[in-house]
């Protein structure tokens, strides 16, 4: 089994203010747009060296998506920053009807998203968004799970033409994947090979994840760990290989159970592997305000709720 090591807590949104950053450097079509959360979006080093390509649109989150759709049509490639909530749920007729529907290659940059934003409570915890954003034909949907992954996923979807949704979050989490790792869109991450059960989690739950797994391995339970870190197009042929191998599944995602990963995974297995799978996951409900190791932990989005759900789907196979 392999040991991942987590190498210092940092926050997710700084990977993609780091990765924007690097973008301003070697890509001059790439432009930024800020919802008047630059620090919160750690936009602050890109505007420096690239004034003259940032908008700051202010508290207009939808002009800020009709604006970003315009810009790709002269060529930019456009990245909008502010928090998923207001990302998705507030703008999601001008992301349906000016980027997804005419295919427009806008980077969606989603900061603060699910539980873990904390204090600031339910109104700004949006839970669904991952469910909003892959119902849309033709957006790929990214929801990373460390600093280094997302600074990779940054630079990434800039090379990639038609529109992203790139989730990520405020808290600081282990970073435990390579630096100097390339991110494959699409393609699953195997990080632990294993025999009993497969865990498949994505975004702050990957960790919790490998955490489970050395609880579970001390009690004779091999698990095999697949990082998700795409969600759409989802990597179907990994997910239904190593179930093939495990005969069951625990799916993680600090989400809402209805629309999300775990949904999307389930749909697969309906049509290819049908397997017996449990789900780690808010369960159609809306967060509080709380600290972010209160709420997972109140919510069962940790790896003892991991732990759990893969002794009770190990007794289903």
């Amino acid at each position: 089994m392999k040991k991942y090591i987590d190498t210092g807590k940092k926050d997710t949104r700084s990977g993609f203010g780091a990765g924007l950053e690097a973008l301003g450097k070697t890509n001059e079509n790439v432009v930024a747009l800020c919802a008047d959360l630059i620090g919160s979006l750690k936009m602050d080093a890109f505007i420096a060296d690239n004034p003259d390509r940032f908008f700051q649109i202010g508290i207009a989150e939808a002009n800020m998506m009709g604006i970003a759709a315009g810009l790709t049509i002269g060529g930019k490639i456009p990245f909008t920053g502010t928090f998923a909530n207001f990302s998705t749920g507030r703008v999601y007729d001008q992301i349906r009807q000016s980027i997804a529907y005419s295919n427009k290659n806008v980077k969606i940059c989603a900061s603060h998203a699910g539980l873990t934003l904390g204090e600031d409570g339910a109104t700004h915890q949006i839970l669904e968004d991952i469910g909003l954003m892959k119902m849309l034909p033709g957006m790929t949907v990214i929801n990373t799970c460390d600093y280094n992954q997302t600074k990779a996923a940054t630079l990434a979807i800039a090379d990639h033409d038609g529109p992203v949704y790139l989730r990520f979050g405020r808290p600081k989490v282990a970073n435990f994947t390579p630096e100097d790792q390339t991110f494959e869109i699409g393609k699953a991450i195997h990080l632990q090979e294993g025999s009993d059960v497969t865990i498949v989690a994505t975004g702050h739950l990957v960790w919790e994840a490998l955490l489970a797994a050395e609880t579970l391995a001390q009690e004779g339970v091999s698990a095999e760990v697949i990082n998700i870190h795409t969600i759409k197009p989802l990597d179907a042929e990994a997910i239904i290989n190593s179930v093939a191998k495990t005969g069951c599944v625990v799916t993680a995602e600090e989400h809402n159970f209805l629309g999300g990963l775990g949904e999307s995974i389930a749909r697969v297995l309906a049509e290819k592997h049908p397997t017996p799978q449990e789900f780690v996951a808010t369960k159609d409900t809306f967060g509080e305000s709380g600290t972010p190791e209160q709420l997972m932990e109140k919510y069962g989005l940790n790896a003892a709720a991991i732990v759990s759900a893969v002794k009770k789907v190990v007794k289903r196979k």
